[in-house]
């Protein structure tokens, strides 16, 4: 018997997912507090998040964090007893590994898999099914899944037991946090040193500071294509922390977060907070001058 499948969270990066689940062919009941979300994924609506869990086998959370993720499975006095021996529930939320380990326990007391599916890509992977997913828990789990995951992503690796796919996608988002941000600074000071900022891409995508901002944002930046869809500053600040908190946990000293934590703070008290973490570029170009990399079009030019 096919597995029925069920989402909880159909927000920015969980409704792409959904919406690539059913256009692959199979049906998802789901379940967001914005109900529009869920009919504009093209998944069935759902009354409440016990309907999925009571109606489905294997359930999808995409979550804001750990707080929320822990309020829904083990503050909701409706989650667990709605569960039945047998199920998976997948957390592709950004969360604290040790919370997830708390709830990969819970769960595992009434018979239920936990798998922690960290994901990298952003919503442009989602949209187009090519996520990379990094994935904590049972490889038997992940082995059922596996067909739902192919919808929507391209490279899925396990990285082994209950909160090791959280902990991965931690260490993997502060590295996006730290070469954004430093892109972003760079990026700033070539303007102000009257650099031609395609060459200045052209060099350094050649050159040792190579990384995934000058290589995927920046060619779209500089022509005022901020990527839209993507990660706010916010979360982005809130990734740091739990960065530094997890390390911390670890007993691994911190001593390059300081940087993402001004930068993506700077975006967020400029009024940047809910645009997408590209814009920290324009918070570092704030407090430098009111440097912007493009010139918008007036008007009269583009007529």
């Amino acid at each position: 018997m096919n597995d029925r499948i069920g989402f909880i969270g159909l927000g920015n990066m969980g409704g792409r997912m959904t919406r690539r689940i059913v256009d692959g062919g199979t049906d998802v009941l789901g379940f967001d507090m914005n109900s529009a979300a869920v009919t504009d994924a093209g998944a069935v609506p759902a009354a409440s998040g016990r309907a999925v869990l009571e109606s489905t086998d294997i359930v999808f959370l995409s979550l804001p964090d750990s707080r929320v993720v822990e309020k829904v499975v083990l503050g909701d006095p409706d989650f667990i007893p709605a569960l039945r021996r047998g199920m998976i529930i997948v957390d592709l939320s950004t969360a604290a590994p040790s919370s997830t380990q708390r709830i990969h326990e819970r769960l595992a007391e009434v018979g239920v898999e936990y798998l922690d599916a960290g994901i990298s890509g952003g919503a442009a992977a989602a949209e187009v099914g090519t996520l990379t997913l990094m994935v904590g828990g049972s490889a038997a789990a992940l082995e059922r899944v596996q067909p739902v995951l192919a919808h929507f992503a391209t490279k899925v690796f396990h990285m082994g037991a209950p909160g090791a796919g959280h902990s991965t996608k931690l260490l993997n988002n502060f590295l996006n946090a730290i070469s954004l941000s430093a892109t972003a600074e760079v990026m700033v000071a070539a303007k102000k040193a009257n650099l031609d900022l395609a060459t200045v891409l052209d060099v350094l995508n050649a050159s040792s500071g190579v990384n995934f901002a000058t290589l995927n944002r920046f060619p779209k930046i500089i022509h005022g294509d901020y990527l839209k869809g993507g990660l706010t500053n916010a979360l982005m600040m809130k990734d740091v922390v739990l960065y530094v908190d997890h390390l911390r946990e670890l007993g691994v000293a911190s001593l390059n977060a300081p940087a993402p934590l001004a930068s993506f703070g700077l975006a967020r008290a400029l009024g940047y907070s809910d645009e997408i973490s590209n814009t920290v570029v324009d918070a570092i170009g704030d407090v430098s001058g009111s440097v912007r990399l493009h010139q918008p079009v007036a008007v009269d030019d583009a007529q």
